[in-house]
């Protein structure tokens, strides 16, 4: 372990997990560098859809504190951002292009971008639509946590300048995330989670709706918020609207297979495991996924995840594999995360990217 580090991070949020993939990995990453002796400032813009909808009001490790905008920011924590070892500014974040310029002169230490969108975020820089985050400031960062690896990673370097893209992928907790002890019987063939996204939904549409549609004989549930209200939901599917961390476990132990779907800046970048897939596979509960590149790089095709591209390819699945098999993936898929995806894994990445950009830091130093 690396010496003890006074962190401070600027995320979206996380207080509330209400429609955002950023609260899970704020709090894992939070627990587990507060464990391995780390000083961790969690920083927070008050606003209101969260503030309604705080499942973590007061996160238990380190310290969160909420700000009601730049101003309140600048004047309350400048001192805490100017003394910390490393500051860590999310996606996201309100205000995130202010906020950045503010933290290449008030930030001293280790500055990192902790991108939990990446390719939404390089498609809006290319644009010109990103609201968190400038093409120019990319450079500002000693490091670019990226969401998504693979290529992804040499074009945030070599078209945008980072001096060093690492692949940072999502976490889950073991603790959490397990399944359950007693051998009890599925409740649902086929569950999934995820607040609604337009380019998302065609997905949901072929590999859950139609198959519900197919065999009104399987039982299906769909959990996430902003769902519109004319969506047509099969009578053999059941919806909840929103589904904080701490009921997960209970929601993907219940199910036969889960289904992930990836939104379509991911699926086209490739290499962007959610982390609704490292949930459900830490809890064994077998996966049956799009398709997108790299995915072989996290679980096996075949033998730790399923995939689909086709309605028929998912009833088939659901109806006729034995349970034997079944099962056998799902232990696969968890036995594979536990050994690489856990937030202890994440945590001692981030220390070895912090050690190596100080490093580059002082070498810079040295050569000037």
């Amino acid at each position: 372990m690396s010496a003890p580090l006074s962190i401070v991070f600027l995320g979206l949020s996380v207080t509330s997990s209400w429609g955002n993939g950023h609260a899970t990995n704020y709090r894992g990453l939070m627990r587990t560098l507060t464990k391995r002796g780390h000083q961790v400032t969690f920083l927070e813009r008050d606003r209101p859809w969260y503030a309604d909808n705080r499942d973590l009001p007061k996160p238990p490790w380190g310290r969160t504190h909420l700000y009601r905008s730049l101003q309140d920011l600048k004047q309350r924590f400048t001192r805490v951002v100017r003394n910390a070892d490393v500051v860590v500014l999310g996606s996201y974040v309100p205000k995130g292009i202010q906020v950045a310029e503010w933290l290449r002169s008030a930030a001293k230490g280790v500055r990192v971008f902790y991108d939990i969108d990446t390719p939404v975020t390089l498609a809006a820089l290319a644009d010109g639509t990103c609201e968190y985050l400038s093409p120019h400031q990319v450079p500002y960062f000693d490091v670019y946590l990226s969401f998504t690896g693979g290529p992804t990673l040499r074009k945030i370097e070599r078209a945008y300048g980072s001096p060093a893209a690492r692949a940072f992928y999502c976490l889950v907790d073991p603790a959490v995330h397990r399944p359950h002890t007693e051998d009890r019987e599925p409740k649902w063939d086929l569950g999934y989670l995820g607040t609604y996204s337009a380019d998302r939904q065609p997905g949901v549409r072929n590999l859950l709706i139609r198959p519900a549609l197919a065999d009104p004989a399987l039982r299906m549930i769909v959990a996430g918020p902003q769902y519109p209200d004319d969506i047509e939901w099969p009578e053999n599917v059941r919806r909840i609207e929103h589904l904080p961390p701490s009921r997960h476990r209970t929601f993907y132990t219940s199910q036969r297979f889960t289904l992930n779907v990836t939104r379509a800046h991911m699926r086209k970048a490739g290499y962007s495991p959610s982390v609704r897939l490292f949930e459900a596979a830490a809890c064994g509960t077998p996966i049956i996924s799009d398709i997108w590149a790299g995915i072989e790089e996290v679980l096996e095709p075949g033998s730790e995840i399923l995939l689909a591209d086709s309605s028929q390819e998912v009833l088939r699945l659901l109806t006729t594999m034995p349970e034997g098999q079944r099962r056998a993936i799902g232990e696969r898929a968890r036995q594979r995360i536990l050994r690489e995806h856990t937030a202890e894994h994440r945590a001692m990445e981030f220390e070895q990217h912090v050690s190596e950009a100080r490093a580059r830091n002082n070498r810079a130093v040295i050569a000037a």
